[in-house]
């Protein structure tokens, strides 16, 4: 069923009927997203017998998930911040569906705690932490002093946002360079300057807070310790509404270029049984300082010694969350909607008794920097066979999120 969102009024949704939550499985959810993220939930819901709604923008209005969705909404023009991040819109698709429920997917609003917040105020059951445990997390800042608080191993620094680049270089001499300038609202590399010596730090702080400006709207900055030869280990948690938190063991996202994941891999050929057991104890103990519920992953850096730091957590489902599916064969999604509609969790943390590797693949030009070369694939051939998570219904999310990432790019099969 399609419906058009012109025909109602935007702002709407202040008019819902607060609806109490119960324990009982859900009977409509409303997928805030689009994309493979949406088809990988509208395949778990169809399992579950749960319907689904799709929203969409008019550049959508063909793809698979509006398709594949039992009703879809057309909630405005193709820029998303008319459309998929627009939370009247969304909210007005929720109540001319009368869906219960609303999946945010990873990406748009899915670590926004207003939207959440919105959401619990009109009885509408957010798949996924509480406002207040994204807020807890989603400023970095924020989440090292809880962490600090709790045990949780960080890598020395600031105590907080520094004042200006003075303070920033007496605290860079007092641990010792090299050491990293990092935006408390970034991600994927923005606002991030690693700083070798004092005679470059004012040139990193200027720059730092100017990309953190531009790409966040906030030009926060914290200081810390560069680690040399890093790893990059995270660790899957989920946490039910009765305060149990479980590890879904780990996952080595360590080969990156310009702070971009490129290869997830389970288990981590770094990990050893002891060091295992230490950081999933962090991990646990990172969603109990918050009382976490739902999926989420902890994201810590390990030196060549194998010591581990806390450096961030995202609250949400993530894009690599197949790696994990595979070795310990859960069905991760599944996890979030049952932990949603209050149903407790085992209880046990799981390991991997398989390996699975996860490879993007970016369209880049690699003579010119390997900067983005977006173009039409017009020929496409992906592995099949046992243990292979890919095909071209994989590839979209429809029976499995695929183990290969296409970006940048469009498919034209």
């Amino acid at each position: 069923m399609l419906h058009q969102l012109s025909t109602i009024k935007f702002f709407s949704f202040w008019n819902l009927n607060s609806k109490p939550y119960s324990t009982i499985m859900f009977q409509k959810i409303l997928i805030a997203n689009r994309g493979e993220i949406a088809l990988r939930i509208i395949r778990t819901c169809k399992e579950m017998g749960i319907k689904t709604v799709a929203i969409y923008s008019t550049a959508d209005r063909e793809s698979l998930h509006v398709r594949f969705a039992d009703e879809a909404v057309c909630i405005g023009p193709p820029a998303s911040a008319q459309s998929y991040l627009n939370i009247p819109k969304i909210m007005a698709a929720v109540e001319i569906t009368n869906a219960d429920a609303v999946h945010p997917g990873y990406g748009f609003l899915a670590e926004n705690a207003e939207f959440a917040e919105i959401c619990t105020q009109y009885g509408i059951k957010f798949i996924g932490p509480t406002a207040d445990q994204i807020r807890k997390m989603g400023d970095k800042v924020t989440a090292k002093e809880t962490m600090i608080k709790c045990g949780v191993p960080v890598v020395p620094g600031s105590d907080g946002l520094l004042k200006d680049s003075k303070q920033g270089r007496k605290i860079a001499k007092e641990i010792g360079y090299p050491v990293i300038l990092k935006a408390t609202a970034g991600g994927g590399g923005k606002g991030m300057r690693i700083v070798w010596k004092d005679d470059e730090f004012e040139n990193a702080w200027n720059t730092a807070r100017t990309e953190a400006k531009a790409s966040f709207s906030n030009d926060g900055v914290y200081l810390e310790k560069y680690v040399e030869e890093p790893r990059h280990i995270e660790f899957q948690i989920v946490g039910d509404q009765f305060g149990k938190v479980v590890h879904l063991s780990e996952r080595d996202c360590s080969i990156q270029r310009r702070h971009q994941k490129l290869v997830e891999e389970s288990p981590s050929p770094f990990m050893t049984p002891e060091l295992r057991e230490k950081m999933g104890d962090a991990a646990i103990l990172a969603g109990k300082s918050i009382n976490y519920e739902g999926v989420g992953t902890v994201e810590f850096l390990v030196d060549k010694y194998r010591n581990f730091y806390f450096m961030e957590m995202n609250t949400r489902i993530q894009v690599e969350h197949p790696v994990t599916e595979e070795v310990i064969d859960h069905d991760l999604i599944k996890e979030q909607i049952k932990v949603a509609a209050g149903i407790a969790i085992s209880g046990k943390n799981y390991y991997p008794n398989m390996h699975a590797i996860e490879v993007r693949i970016n369209a880049e030009d690699p003579f010119n920097d390997f900067r983005p070369s977006p173009g039409k694939i017009t020929s496409l051939h992906t592995s099949k066979g046992h243990g292979v998570r890919g095909g071209y219904p994989c590839l979209f999310g429809l029976y499995s999120s695929s183990i290969l990432r296409f970006n940048d790019c469009q498919i034209d099969l």
